[in-house]
């Protein structure tokens, strides 16, 4: 059987809003946690869009992509890429950035769920 935990991002802060589904996803909050198991927990992040972000906060922190080829490390601001795919991939991002980066990394995000 698997859990569904919702979690309402309205008003919220990125990283309050990221922790709390990382640690769902871990299966943190579980009492059956064990560190080197997949739990079977999905998470839905709702009203994404309705996250409280400062303007300094989104012209100043930038994401940072990498191709895999040289020269390939690209840099954008917070606030160009909330215009161009949402404030959804920034929670993306910030959930994936507190995930460890193991064999289970892929498997947990697969089980996140966002909408705006």
């Amino acid at each position: 059987m698997s859990e569904i935990h919702t979690i309402d991002a309205t008003g919220k802060s990125l990283g309050r809003v990221a922790s709390e589904a990382a640690k769902f996803l871990l299966g943190k909050m579980s009492p059956r946690f064990e560190r080197n198991k997949k739990e079977v927990i999905k998470v839905h992040v709702e009203n994404a869009g309705k996250l409280t972000m400062r303007a300094k906060k989104l012209d100043t922190e930038t994401h940072k992509r990498y191709s895999g080829y040289p020269g390939g490390l690209t840099e954008e601001k917070m606030s160009h890429v909330a215009l161009r795919k949402g404030k959804r991939e920034l929670v993306k991002h910030a959930v994936a950035g507190m995930i460890p980066h193991n064999k289970l990394h892929t498997t947990l995000m697969k089980q996140l769920t966002i909408s705006e």
